[in-house]
């Protein structure tokens, strides 16, 4: 696996492997003497294991982590969506298994995911960068209970796990809205995310389902591969779910619930733009702001790829630039702000 891994890595010429590991105590002294700008961690290894690796390596040594996953399993996507809670920028699901020898199927899926941890570097660096591979050897609630009469609506990429997990904890029981989420991720691994956030949550939280109301005091998370809407249904705002083309490459996309979501809640709406690449949210943080809602996106400091956040400040400008925890006291200050001028 770490032979083929490095061949794959170093096939174009961008990235140069300077080191190997077998297990986690090897990787935590090679990452320690070779310094890399990217690690590549496999999640199951001998001994110390990626999770406690990954964790002691974004304490003692921080620098951005591509984990390995093997494909499948919700004990394995469990795994993974706790890898991106700890601060890996991003991962790459094995195609059959912790010995992939068909690990060139993944070849695009890894230039994708060492694109995004070079982007999340604090500094410019190398045109080559260098990079350390480890590889193992082988042997309801009653908050829920009304339709919402205003709502939160969150776009969030790469490294939006962690993001959301500092977040959405930080919303109170008593929240008088809705909370409606797009996170650019792999459906099966959207249900993980989605029992993980439920589980750190007082507010309820789960995937959305076409049709269903939409309830004040309640997280619903869009499902890969369906644009998530909101529209008037008998009078009460609900879900649909759209099967449409994606968006600049993406669905879910959150432009669409953004601009739905502010033609329904107009000023009721506060609009909130997570770390991530690309520009997804931009455009519809403007509808937002131009239907008189809020809008908070977050600071480059904590944002794991600034795209995101950069894109939206360009177009639509924030009423908050803040990290994560900071948020939810900021979604309450703008909430009564507009009650105020109502």
């Amino acid at each position: 696996m770490r032979r083929l891994i490095t061949e794959i890595v170093e096939s174009r010429g961008q990235f140069q492997v300077v080191g190997t590991a077998c297990d986690g105590a090897d990787a935590l002294a090679k990452v320690r003497t070779l310094r890399p700008d990217i690690v590549t961690l496999d999640i199951e290894m001998p001994g110390i294991g990626g999770l406690e690796a990954l964790s002691r390596i974004m304490t003692e040594m921080p620098r951005p982590v591509v984990m390995l996953s093997a494909a499948g399993s919700d004990a394995a996507n469990s795994l993974t969506i706790r890898a991106l809670e700890l601060g890996a920028v991003d991962f790459v699901r094995k195609p059959s298994g912790p010995v992939s020898v068909d690990l060139s199927t993944i070849r695009v899926e890894l230039f994708r995911a060492l694109g995004a941890a070079s982007m999340a570097r604090a500094s410019a660096g190398r045109s080559t960068l260098s990079a350390v591979v480890a590889e193992p050897d082988v042997a309801d609630t009653t908050a829920g209970s009304r339709r919402a009469l205003s709502a939160v609506v969150v776009a969030a990429s790469t490294g939006g796990p962690r993001a959301l997990s500092d977040f959405l904890p930080m919303l109170p029981a008593g929240l008088g809205a809705a909370v409606l989420v797009v996170q650019h991720m792999p459906a099966d691994f959207l249900r993980t995310l989605t029992a993980r956030l439920a589980e750190l949550t007082v507010l309820p939280v789960t995937l959305a389902r076409h049709g269903e109301p939409v309830l004040s005091g309640h997280v619903y998370i869009a499902p890969g591969d369906s644009h998530m809407c909101v529209e008037m249904k008998r009078g009460s705002p609900a879900i649909r779910l759209d099967d449409g083309p994606a968006i600049c490459g993406l669905r879910p996309s959150a432009d669409p619930l953004f601009s739905s979501a502010a033609s329904i809640w107009g000023p009721s709406v506060v609009g909130v733009v997570l770390t991530g690449m690309g520009r997804d949210g931009s455009e519809g943080l403007q509808q937002v702001r131009s239907a008189g809602g809020g809008a908070i996106v977050q600071d480059r400091a904590s944002s794991t790829i600034y795209g995101m956040p950069r894109a939206a400040l360009s177009v639509a400008g924030a009423d908050r630039i803040l990290a994560p925890p900071l948020m939810a006291r900021a979604v309450g200050d703008l909430f009564a702000q507009r009650r105020a001028v109502a």
